[in-house]
């Protein structure tokens, strides 16, 4: 059985991943930082985006992927989709220019969360 719609939502967010990782790098550029934070918070904020997404993003594909192999509804799959990237792109922008909580960091982690168990419980939900 296909995944298209966790593979859909899999590469928005792989392509979200990779924008992440390549910011750590052009920062590492900028501030001529080569490894860790070299104790610059504005290294560390990019060093906690992408590795935030990457904590995240893999379980939440997987949750989704396995509930639409066991034949989950095709609305739930689109709606925790658009709500991991909505939170990643949320808690990105949020974090961007302060450690401040902000509007991106509360909903965006939310959002992520809300998504995981979601997938978590509704994969429960599918055990025959």
């Amino acid at each position: 059985m296909p995944i298209s719609i966790t593979a859909f939502y899999a590469a928005i967010l792989g392509l979200l991943l990779t924008a992440l990782a390549i910011n750590v790098t052009v920062h590492r550029a900028r501030l001529q930082i080569q490894v860790g934070d070299g104790g610059n918070p504005q290294m560390l904020r990019m060093i906690r985006l992408h590795g935030n997404a990457a904590e995240y993003v893999p379980l939440g594909i997987i949750l989704m992927g396995l509930y639409e192999l066991d034949g989950g509804a095709h609305s739930a799959l689109h709606a925790v989709g658009v709500a991991l990237i909505a939170g990643r792109v949320l808690h990105a922008w949020g974090m961007w220019n302060t450690v401040e909580l902000t509007f991106g960091r509360i909903v965006g982690p939310t959002l992520t969360w809300l998504a995981i168990a979601a997938m978590a419980v509704l994969n429960l939900w599918q055990i025959k």
